[in-house]
């Protein structure tokens, strides 16, 4: 038996590496999966996936770092399918000239927008529709680099992921009442681009 069958789940950069394999495993369980990135032709290859296996996929490209695209999809998965269950929040990425020797004001900004402001847009966007429902589940992917301090991440990825484990804690603290549980996954290197 399918776990999340009639469950319906948003996976925020799923065209690829972790986003990708949380949505396929998603999907597999049973879940709707609506898959949000930048990028709509990985977006359409994973759904692609998805549907050949038999399951529910939509693609809804956007750019988390942005609170109105963040809003617009949450209501268009509201609106199509009623309900919201899971946020799978992986939207993120790094940069090059990540060392204190390298790092710049405006790459400090790009590294807090994908990695932080992301979860907070989509985890605002979708409180509201969970609340509702007094139940969700909201799964942040940090970083073994929101756990632990090193050099090799970069000290505003690291930053940011540190506020995503704050994040997860604080959705528990205050959304418990509401049936609303929170994670932060930290996985280690992953042989991604942003690596």
């Amino acid at each position: 038996m399918k776990r999340l069958k009639g469950k319906v789940a948003w996976v925020t950069g799923a065209g690829s590496g972790i986003g990708e394999a949380g949505a396929l495993a998603l999907a597999e369980e049973g879940a709707s999966v609506m898959l949000t990135g930048r990028r709509k032709e990985p977006l359409e290859a994973v759904a692609a996936r998805i549907t050949k296996d038999g399951g529910t996929a939509r693609v809804h490209p956007g750019d988390m770092s942005r609170s109105e695209d963040a809003a617009r999809i949450a209501e268009a998965i509201e609106k199509e399918f009623g309900r919201l269950d899971v946020l799978v929040n992986n939207a993120g990425s790094n940069i090059p000239d990540r060392s204190w020797k390298r790092l710049t004001p405006a790459g400090v900004d790009e590294l807090i927008r994908a990695n932080l402001s992301s979860a907070f847009h989509a985890a605002i966007a979708v409180l509201p529709i969970m609340r509702r429902q007094k139940d969700g589940v909201i799964i942040n992917i940090a970083s073994i680099a929101g756990r632990f301090v090193s050099t090799q991440p970069g000290v505003g990825y690291i930053a940011a992921k540190h506020g995503v484990v704050a994040l997860s804690h604080s959705i528990n603290m205050e959304e418990c009442r509401n049936g609303i549980r929170s994670t932060a996954l930290s996985p280690g290197e992953v042989a991604t681009p942003i690596l």
